[in-house]
């Protein structure tokens, strides 16, 4: 696992130096929630090994980072510079440890880039159509973590996850247990997948891929394979998982309406129903 780190808690200009760290020698850290704007105005592992990408508007997240560094917290994790995704092998264990370090970081501070606010004001509406509840990726970034924190792009702290779980739970239906903290492993297989339904990932099999933390589950990453053929190994993934702790039917209904015939959402009683989900309800 790499971190940037921050040393002393100073920031110097945006600047940190990346760390690996491994097992029990990883340090305590923050880890950063957001939703990714252009591939060129992020911060790059290369950016991060060089010094450079000081000038893109990505960097403003890492500078959000620095100002939040001190001396109990001068190590965070970055999605963008931290992975080296031309390395296939490292991407693919990062993506199947994601949730973990997630749910390992002493916070989580989630950076809402299209909210904005004047002091401690803000629009409860603009944050309801925040694209960060919109997107794949940051259902698990929600509910992984002990300790999430809103900012608006102001850099402004906004409220934690637990304060604003009645207002959650009424825009995207997660229960508001799942807010405070309850084991995810105690809500029904189908429940877990409803929060995901409405959610878009810009990598169409990322839509299976982000959500294997929530079902404490691991496969291999194949970016090609197509949305509904990584859905399909998820949710064989899925069953057998289940199927281990003697639930002998896994409910896993809620795959289908995850699968879309073309790129609209197939509705109704037209929701397909999967090879694998027609064995499960048949057998």
């Amino acid at each position: 696992m790499r971190l940037l780190n921050f040393e002393g808690g100073t920031f110097d200009h945006g600047r940190a130096t990346l760390v690996e760290y491994h097992g029990r020698d990883i340090p305590r850290y923050g880890i950063l929630s957001h939703t990714w704007g252009e591939d060129n105005a992020e911060v790059t592992f290369e950016d991060a090994i060089k010094g450079t990408g000081w000038h893109k508007s990505g960097y403003d997240k890492i500078r959000f980072c620095g100002e939040k560094a001190n001396e109990q917290l001068q190590y965070f994790w970055v999605d963008t510079c931290c992975i080296d995704k031309s390395n296939s092998v490292e991407l693919q264990e990062a993506i199947n440890s994601m949730f973990r370090w997630y749910q390992n970081a002493a916070v989580c501070y989630v950076y809402l880039s299209d909210v904005a606010s004047k002091g401690r004001e803000y629009s409860y509406t603009s944050w309801q159509c925040s694209e960060w509840f919109k997107r794949g990726w940051t259902l698990q970034e929600l509910l992984a973590p002990k300790s999430v924190e809103f900012f608006s792009v102001d850099r402004n702290y906004l409220r934690n996850r637990e304060s604003q779980a009645p207002r959650i739970y009424g825009w995207s239906g997660i229960h508001g247990e799942a807010l405070h903290g309850r084991a995810l492993a105690s809500f029904s297989v189908d429940e877990r997948l409803r929060w995901a339904v409405q959610r878009k990932t810009t990598r169409e099999e990322d839509v299976a891929y982000c959500l294997l933390g929530l079902f404490d589950v691991q496969m291999p990453v194949r970016y090609g394979e197509g949305r509904e053929q990584a859905l399909l190994r998820l949710q064989k993934q899925i069953s057998e998982a289940q199927e281990s702790k003697g639930h002998i039917k896994p409910a896993v209904k809620f795959i289908s309406r995850l699968i879309r015939v073309g790129n609209k959402p197939v509705l109704g009683t037209r929701w397909r129903l999967s090879p694998i989900e027609r064995w499960l309800y048949t057998r």
